[in-house]
């Protein structure tokens, strides 16, 4: 049996971190376009009035960026 290393403190926050980001991005702009109902409503308070579907897109790419430099530096953590 293998069993998977564990993953340091700070890939498990940044990838904690990428999923808040990404999850109420998509759900603001979900909101935005079609009306329906947030599901991280907290996120509506991080972006600007006025400004929200600019600010829900860069919260996504955002999180997509953390997400990926969190699994690079673990990545290089266990070389």
């Amino acid at each position: 049996m293998t069993s998977t290393p564990a993953k340091s403190p700070a890939a498990a926050v940044s990838g904690l971190l990428a999923f808040v980001l990404v999850v109420g991005g998509a759900s603001g702009l979900l909101h935005q376009w079609l009306g329906w109902i947030h599901f991280m409503g907290f996120v509506r308070f991080l972006v600007p009035e006025g400004y929200e579907v600019y600010g829900y897109v860069v919260m996504v790419a955002v999180g997509l960026g953390v997400g990926a430099a969190g699994d690079a530096f673990a990545r290089r953590a266990r070389s």
